[in-house]
């Protein structure tokens, strides 16, 4: 198991380019299936979760190409259907290329998905929209099989607005017969980037942003070219950095729309943020406010950033209270950072963090993605050295996060296991 060693304490300040985006490269990486054909895409972030999408994508007869900032994909002799077992344990994001494989080829196989165990994340809904698209499923000693002779297009209520059940029921409905319609669909930034990947391809959507979607099925798509939208989770993260650190960051590559929530409660809290086209600049005074924050589906306050400010908060004098209304098992961290010298009672769904002087630098764990950035802030301020095992989590989701990090002036370095 690899580490991370940060030495805090140190003045952290300068610029920071954002990388594109992990939660919109995913999904568009699945839908390069649909065209059968080539895929141009630039500003993907180099991180595991899009590595093993393009090991599934090769497993599947699909090749990669990667040249400088493009990656080129090639899904014209795509000739399996069953996605492996060992690689779909480990990302749970890969269940979207269940999508691409049904709206191309009619047939999926795959395992339940893994990823991290931060609650329960069942894809009976994603399965509910196939069916209802006219595809058979059958449950096999844990394996799942797909079919249909042909997808026609039918209105889809979802019960929860799922961006990975919004984002299959697209991938599936786009070479549809008829029309396709989903209510109650996930409003995230990246579902607009998904649409608008599909679209320059050859799709009909429209919709996506807001909770009704319209898919009207097209016999075939084309070859296209296509540049990713930035990371706003890795935005919102360089943001705390600074934060934390009471210090000034300028972020480029940003785009502070898809961070309204996060924006909202740093300036809440005191920070002067100045906002630019693709840029936003930070500057934070030596003392912060105490807030409140809900989770809630986009475009509330994003669960990504829930752990994230949890770290931040642990610095600021007063009470701060926190509520996690998306996944019940989200605050496996915050015994970290108790250890850490941080003061946080977890009462359900609600963390209450009472802010402290100083935070000692300890041996802690990552238990998530996100959970293991919010212990890299808290170690950038901590007194002491701070050890994080079990880093690979953080790997998942931050392209080149240790080199930013120095670059900002951060202590730290990363010791392979």
């Amino acid at each position: 198991m690899s580490e991370y060693i940060i030495k805090g304490g140190k003045k952290l300040e300068g610029i920071v380019n954002i990388s594109g985006s992990k939660n919109a490269s995913l999904p568009i990486i699945a839908a390069t299936i649909l065209n059968g054909g080539k895929s141009t895409l630039y500003n993907v972030p180099k991180i595991h979760d899009t590595e093993m999408m393009f090991e599934i994508l090769k497993s599947l007869g699909g090749t990669v190409e990667k040249k400088k900032n493009k990656v080129i994909i090639d899904t014209s002799k795509i000739d399996k259907f069953e996605i492996p077992e060992n690689l779909m344990r480990q990302m749970r994001s890969s269940v979207i290329l269940v999508g691409g494989l049904l709206g191309k080829h009619r047939k999926a196989t795959f395992s339940y998905p893994g990823g991290c165990d931060i609650g329960t994340r069942p894809i009976e809904l994603h399965l509910k929209a196939f069916e209802k698209l006219g595809i058979n499923i059958n449950k096999n000693y844990g394996n799942i099989e797909c079919f249909c002779d042909r997808i026609i297009g039918e209105k889809i209520d979802l019960d929860f607005p799922s961006v990975g059940a919004t984002e299959n029921a697209i991938l599936t409905s786009c070479l549809a017969d008829g029309i396709t319609i989903i209510n109650n669909a996930a409003r995230e930034p990246e579902i607009i980037d998904l649409q608008n990947f599909l679209n320059k391809m050859g799709a009909k959507i429209k919709g996506a942003g807001s909770s009704h979607i319209e898919i009207e099925g097209v016999k075939q798509l084309k070859d296209v070219s296509y540049n990713v939208m930035p990371d706003r989770i890795e935005t919102g993260t360089f943001l705390c950095l600074a934060a934390i650190n009471r210090s000034n960051m300028i972020i480029e590559n940003a785009d502070a729309n898809h961070i309204t929530p996060v924006v909202d409660k740093l300036e809440e809290m005191g920070c002067n943020l100045k906002i630019e086209k693709n840029q936003i600049e930070i500057k934070t005074p030596k003392k912060l406010k105490t807030i409140d924050i809900k989770t809630m589906p986009y475009p509330g306050f994003p669960t990504d950033m829930q752990s994230i400010f949890v770290a931040l908060l642990t610095t600021v004098k007063g009470t701060s209270v926190v509520v996690e209304n998306i996944f019940e098992n989200r605050y496996r961290f915050a015994q970290e950072l108790v250890r850490m010298g941080a003061k946080i009672t977890i009462e359900g769904k609600t963390a209450i963090i009472k802010g402290v002087k100083k935070l000692y630098g300890a041996s802690v764990n990552a238990t998530d993605l996100r959970g293991g950035a919010a212990l890299v802030l808290a170690g950038s301020v901590a007194r002491g050295t701070t050890k994080i095992e079990n880093i690979e989590y953080i790997l998942r989701g931050y392209e080149n996060f240790i080199t930013k990090l120095q670059k900002l002036g951060l202590d730290i370095e990363m010791i392979k296991g």
